[in-house]
């Protein structure tokens, strides 16, 4: 199954078993059914609780945010991550904050959809990988999908929570199957990668290049939760190699590789070698083989590898 299809029957999946969980975003109608077509569908087979929106980021979400207050599951889709700036005041100052505001009266089931990333050549406002801004924000959680975990079990969970919920997923993912049997664990691995959603394919095909090309044992880890971030896994999993690396989309500074490594140190274990891995800290060019130059890529990765030995 493709990941794009795991994510709809998992969205048909809440709306049939809750008639209060509500979809709302831009375009959601169908015959077109969303940008990336993960609504598709919908709206013929449940009109009542699927809104299409005028193009107000910050409206869609504040409406979605008051239909949370009043009882509704409602599931928001942002068009482009890089569009989530217009949602900061919503999310930040209101939906994390409702429930020690209200003295845990009310809280916010709130799941924000939308899709981060580059590689498509739709240049510097619409491929950004942005995630990092939203991350440390008490009361709001960060997820993150990656094809080798069932993306519809995912945000099966983001629901579940019951308290507002930022959802990441990546643009050159969808069309990619969901195929959890490419993760390969070691007991000693030469080295560990952790990383997180569109990068973790590219990071998985390094590793399979360099163990078939020069039998290098390498482990990759693709973190579902981005905040909080489960600490207890990296520091378990790091503990097995001397060698880590951190792959993100994003750029490096204060970043994930950043994150990752404080919870590393801080439980004593010291690599001999901790590489991050990001993007360029430039704008994201239009021109598709620039972008792909300056974003992680798997040449890059299974090169920065290789320079440990």
């Amino acid at each position: 199954m493709r990941v794009v299809e795991d994510l709809r029957n998992s969205v048909f999946g809440l709306v049939q078993r809750n008639p209060d969980t509500m979809i709302i975003g831009e375009d959601l109608l169908d015959p077109y059914g969303g940008a990336f077509k993960v609504t598709k569908g919908l709206s013929d087979a449940f009109p009542k609780n699927v809104i299409t929106t005028p193009i107000s980021e910050a409206g869609l979400v504040g409406v979605g945010l008051g239909m949370a207050l009043r009882g509704k599951t409602v599931v928001a889709e942002i068009m482009f991550g890089d569009f989530l700036t217009l949602t900061m005041d919503q999310l930040v100052n209101h939906a994390a904050k409702v429930k020690w505001m209200f003295n845990d009266a009310v809280d916010a089931n709130l799941i924000v959809r939308t899709p981060m990333g580059g590689g498509r050549g739709y240049g510097p406002t619409h491929s950004q990988s942005i995630e990092k801004h939203f991350c440390g924000v008490p009361g709001l959680t960060v997820l993150a999908v990656n094809q080798f975990s069932s993306p519809g079990k995912l945000l099966e969970k983001a629901v579940s929570i019951g308290s507002p919920v930022l959802f990441i997923e990546n643009k050159i993912m969808y069309s990619k199957l969901v195929e959890p049997e490419r993760l390969i664990t070691y007991d000693k691995p030469d080295g560990i990668i952790l990383t997180y959603g569109g990068v973790s394919e590219m990071c998985v095909k390094a590793a399979e290049r360099l163990l078939e090309d020069e039998e290098i044992t390498i482990e990759v880890v693709p973190i579902e939760s981005l905040s909080p971030l489960p600490i207890e896994l990296i520091q378990n999993v790091t503990a097995k190699s001397d060698r880590i690396f951190t792959v993100e989309e994003g750029t490096e500074s204060w970043g994930f590789g950043a994150a990752c490594a404080e919870h590393i140190l801080s439980a004593g274990i010291t690599p001999k070698h901790f590489i991050s891995i990001a993007a360029d800290p430039i704008a994201i060019p239009s021109a598709r083989n620039w972008e792909l130059q300056i974003l992680p890529n798997v040449g890059r990765i299974e090169r920065q590898i290789l320079e440990t030995f």
